[in-house]
């Protein structure tokens, strides 16, 4: 796990905002990322981040540009097998943090099981996103993502 991330999993909630408000959009990530899921203030989060990943989610494939690339769409890799499903489209937009810009994960006319969710990461170090996912207008859950070895350099 990346020690960034590591380090995350033991952090607040309000310790966690600030990173996220303090950093920048970024760039949006392309191809595979590694996901992790953040219970924050848990004691219990190292345990919950590798029991999602074993059995629910896995992270994001960013793919599908547009000739700019401010813009695309994402498929989430779920189950124990890593299946792709759930679609999203990738932009950047204000946050409903800050209102600062963010990369937008939304799901709204992309997935009928998920059209309530949005998600927002915003590069905290290169290939090393933090995120904040909503349901509706409240803030349920936060998670990482880190750009596999092959796009870190990239």
């Amino acid at each position: 796990m990346n020690p960034v991330v590591e380090q995350w999993l033991s952090l607040d909630q309000t310790e966690l905002d600030r990173i996220y408000c303090a950093a920048e959009a970024g760039q949006l990530p392309r191809g595979d990322t590694r996901g992790t899921a953040i219970v924050a203030g848990s004691s219990q989060a190292k345990l919950l981040a590798r029991f999602a990943r074993l059995f629910a989610w896995q992270g994001k494939v960013f793919d599908i540009f547009g000739p700019d690339y401010k813009h695309g769409i994402l498929i989430n890799k779920v189950t124990p097998f890593s299946l792709s499903f759930v679609v999203a489209k990738v932009y950047k937009g204000p946050s409903w943090m800050d209102q600062r810009e963010t990369i937008i994960i939304d799901y709204s006319t992309t997935s009928f099981f998920a059209q309530k969710i949005r998600d927002e990461i915003r590069e905290v170090s290169p290939g090393v996103y933090l995120g904040k996912v909503w349901w509706g207008r409240h803030r349920i859950l936060d998670f990482a993502l880190t750009a596999s070895e092959s796009n870190a350099d990239e």
